[in-house]
């Protein structure tokens, strides 16, 4: 469920007007519900219920915007970060640094060390070497870096090949058979405290099967581990569920995750730690954009929107589907490319896709952009910084501004010997 309707005809997000934003901020602009975000947090936490003692970390990766991270930190939710800039990104937000959780297979030696001056509560490692790397860093600074090593369950999740990161040949995270082993040598470094095991397969999981069968050899490893005299007292499980973006799309609810995860983690007696993102912010967020032209094609026209590929980078990155659907609907249907300004052919939304009508001067909306949107987006083509809103009831706030080329092009220089 989301707070994206339409109210006499007319696309809202929740009490305000999709075109009183676009009239005032202009387009392409994205749009935020706070009430979503609120209600896939609290619904997230709530199919969790069942469990003791629970950690959640959103995934900032998906959705960074420093608004947005406030209104999950009044929430309770702390921030799972894969750089130094995410962390400071939570920081601002108001999370504790010990809810916070580093993650990420390329943490530099600068990264550690401002992470362990900022009290972070958990290194995800991904590796031995920063194992050792961070133990030296936090023993000549006279701390202790809680980790845990990230382990690699050889789980195909069943989803794209572009994020899934379970498999053996995946960048992510230290071999499952290779994990004891590492542990013994870690868990006596002077400067960390070895707690215990991460892992996470993939994004956008449409099934609980694969996450099931990696969780089941994670509760051996922990097994494994307390066999061989190891303290093990947190295991992080990571993120992943998926959310509908195709009409008709069933994905797994909070509760039958909880359930499950429940079932197989029982007798388990550790802290679990979740590191939900796009199920929070996925449909929280929708894309504005207006239609430039309706261009005659071969088989079907080109609707040319102002939105571009460096604006939404899923579909060229994925293949990815967003709906499309007018701000203003006539009732009327059109067979149709979508397409957007930029100078590649990739730059295209949907091919053959049946959907309202439009003309020049329109209004649409790309659905279900709220996750890897705006974050992702580029200068390409010198192209402005789309800009962000977030809605709440009757109001909305700008924020994140359009930067537009002339300001990216200010930080530019030319050196003297280039100088006419």
């Amino acid at each position: 469920m989301d707070h994206f309707h339409y109210r006499d005809g007319e696309m809202f997000a929740e009490d305000v007007a999709i075109a009183q934003i676009a009239a005032e901020v202009g387009t392409p602009v994205y749009v935020y519900s706070a009430s979503t975000f609120r209600r896939h947090a609290r619904v997230f936490r709530e199919g969790l219920s069942a469990l003791p003692r629970v950690h959640l970390a959103y995934a900032i990766k998906a959705n960074p915007n420093v608004a947005v991270l406030r209104v999950l930190a009044d929430e309770g939710y702390g921030a799972d970060v894969v750089s130094v800039g995410e962390m400071r990104r939570a920081l601002a937000a108001g999370m504790k640094p010990q809810d916070i959780v580093f993650s990420g297979v390329g943490k530099t030696r600068a990264e550690l060390a401002a992470a362990l001056e900022a009290g972070i509560g958990q290194f995800n490692l991904e590796l031995e070497e920063e194992g050792v790397v961070l133990a030296a860093l936090a023993h000549e600074r006279g701390l202790t870096a809680p980790a845990v090593i990230r382990v690699n369950p050889d789980v195909d999740a069943g989803t794209h090949a572009k994020i899934s990161t379970g498999r053996k040949e995946n960048k992510f995270g230290v071999p499952i058979d290779q994990a004891p082993g590492m542990f013994d040598r870690l868990a006596g470094l002077p400067g960390l405290d070895l707690r215990g095991v991460a892992c996470h397969i993939g994004s956008q999981l449409g099934d609980l099967a694969p996450l099931e069968a990696a969780y089941a050899r994670i509760g051996e490893l922990v097994a494994e581990l307390r066999a061989a005299g190891h303290g093990i007292s947190r295991v992080d499980l990571g993120g992943g569920l998926g959310v509908p973006y195709k009409p008709g799309d069933v994905m797994p609810e909070p509760a039958a995750y909880g359930a499950m995860v429940a079932r197989v983690t029982q007798g388990w007696d550790v802290e679990l730690m979740f590191e939900p993102g796009r199920v929070i912010a996925g449909n929280a967020g929708v894309l504005v954009t207006e239609v430039v032209w309706v261009k005659p094609g071969v088989a079907n026209p080109y609707v040319i929107v102002d939105a571009a590929m460096n604006d939404l980078a899923r579909p060229a990155l994925y293949d990815a589907y967003h709906d499309f659907v007018a701000v203003r609907p006539n009732g009327e249907k059109m067979t149709a490319n979508i397409a957007g300004p930029v100078c590649e052919t990739g730059d295209t939304f949907a091919m053959n896709r049946e959907i309202d009508k439009v003309v020049s001067g329109d209004l649409a909306i790309f659905r279900t952009a709220g996750a890897y949107g705006a974050t992702m987006a580029s200068t390409y083509n010198s192209r402005p910084l789309v800009p962000e809103v977030l809605v709440e009831g009757e109001r909305y706030a700008v924020v994140a501004d359009r930067i537009a080329a002339e300001t990216i092009l200010s930080a530019e220089r030319v050196p003297d010997w280039l100088q006419k």
